[in-house]
């Protein structure tokens, strides 16, 4: 049997100590992200391993402020406190996001490492950024300023 990923052992024991202390809210997100985890597993028949469990919790944190924004704009602030909850709890799973002046070194670094030139090769400069960002930072924003950048 192989090694499960450490970030997978931690949400596991984060879960227990949850449940033991009674923390429902967190518990309840814990158990959301562990549904996540065993979805993708299941739909890959494979483990996933730390960097497939960040692409997911990214993808958690990109839905939960989109579920915010449209909250908010409901007028529906008892539901955006909820997901501001949710987000809050999945994000310190999250590496530490990098800084926008850190960002842009990375996306200097890549566009001189694939030596792109205009906006038809942002696919090159992304395809080397993503490994390196991935739960890091906004992959949308990070777009962006790629896109930016080579115009």
């Amino acid at each position: 049997m192989t090694q499960a990923a450490p970030l997978k052992t931690r949400l596991t024991e984060d879960t227990k100590a949850a449940m033991r202390s009674g923390d429902k809210p967190r518990l309840g997100t814990l158990r959301l992200i562990q549904a996540a985890i065993k979805q993708l597993e299941v739909d890959t028949r494979a483990e996933l391993d730390d960097a497939q469990i960040l692409a997911a919790l990214d993808k958690m944190v990109k839905q939960r402020r989109e579920s915010i924004s449209q909250y908010q704009n409901a007028n529906r602030e008892d539901l955006a406190a909820k997901e501001q909850a949710e987000l809050d709890i999945i994000q310190t799973y999250l590496p530490q996001q990098l800084s926008e002046d850190e960002i842009r070194d990375h996306i200097e670094a890549a566009i001189a490492d694939t030596g792109a030139e205009s906006p038809r090769d942002m696919g090159k400069v992304m395809g080397v950024l993503k490994p390196k960002l991935q739960g890091r930072a906004d992959m949308g924003a990070v777009s962006g300023l790629v896109k930016a950048r080579l115009s």
